[in-house]
């Protein structure tokens, strides 16, 4: 009777060392504008969901406050993002400059490049099945938790 194969090695570490590879991949191609793939992220989330609590981002791109708060920063001193006041005093709204829709512009044509190149690389096959195998992983794992939270208030 044959053993069923088991994986070998964490899979915590392979997804973070594929983690690193393509983040480098995709670092490398976004330096040639002057950002990280990160700062790309935030600019793209401000330009679509903005102007937008801080907090509100936030949650939505799935960051701590703080965290949010040290992103924002050079984006800001860059003039690619304003914060400005909100409905109240104490509240303010981030949204995009103008130089900041110039600058988000010019970072998606190279994402495209580093997509097409990481396409080339791995083929549209094999990056189309890492898509669905991630975007199951990612949906069973959002049940888990539910369930976890569900049973922790009950």
């Amino acid at each position: 009777m044959q053993a069923t194969p088991q994986p070998q090695g964490c899979t915590n570490l392979k997804l973070r060392q594929l983690t690193r590879r393509v983040t480098q991949h995709y670092d490398a191609e976004m330096a040639a504008c002057g950002l990280k793939t990160t700062q790309y992220s935030l600019l793209s989330h401000v330009l679509k969901l903005g102007p937008i609590r801080p907090g509100e981002l936030a949650a939505a791109m799935k960051m701590d406050a703080s965290t949010l708060t040290r992103n924002l920063r050079p984006l800001v001193d860059a003039g690619w993002i304003a914060l400005e006041p909100g409905a109240d005093a104490r509240s303010r709204l981030v949204h995009i400059t103008d130089a900041g829709r110039d600058k988000r512009a010019e970072a998606q044509r190279r994402w495209k490049v580093a997509q097409k190149a990481l396409n080339d690389t791995l083929g549209l096959e094999r990056v189309m099945a890492l898509h669905a195998l991630v975007d199951e992983a990612l949906a069973l794992l959002a049940t888990e938790q539910e369930n976890e939270n569900h049973d922790e208030s009950t």
